[in-house]
């Protein structure tokens, strides 16, 4: 297993961040088959396989915010108002993803990224942990 940490600024607004490349370069170091795994070690972050672009990164931070309104209904108080919600965000938008390997290369459909999902506003520096899992030893 290789393994890798990235350290990102997602700034201070919810963000999805596009990850693919750095994921591209990652597996292709090394080549083979195998299974890359990519994990936020946050409380409040995420990371999804969709389409960026064309409207769908906007269209899910506008579907987080109607299913997880920013507002003072949360128990989790601490932060910004309504900080609380980013504390569930994992469980809609989970903190790992697999992507399968094939010859060094990613194997995400034509329209599939891989990105951190960050609505925490009050912390804007995000690691992600890159493992890459072969079957050989």
């Amino acid at each position: 297993m290789r393994t890798k940490l990235l350290d990102l600024r997602t700034g201070g607004t919810e963000s999805i961040t596009d990850i693919t490349d750095m994921c591209r370069d990652f597996v292709s170091e090394g080549g083979g088959d195998g299974l890359l795994n990519v994990f936020v070690p946050h409380a409040t972050a995420g990371v999804t396989i969709m389409e960026l672009g064309a409207g769908s990164d906007d269209d899910l931070l506008a579907l987080l915010g109607d299913l997880l309104p920013k507002d003072d209904r949360w128990r989790h108080r601490h932060g910004s108002q309504g900080h609380g919600r980013d504390h569930v965000i994992p469980a809609l938008v989970p903190p790992q993803a697999t992507v399968p390997v094939v010859g060094g290369r990613l194997e995400l459909g034509t329209w599939q990224s891989i990105a951190l999902v960050d609505t925490n506003v009050d912390n804007p520096s995000r690691h992600v942990r890159l493992s890459f899992l072969t079957g050989a030893g």
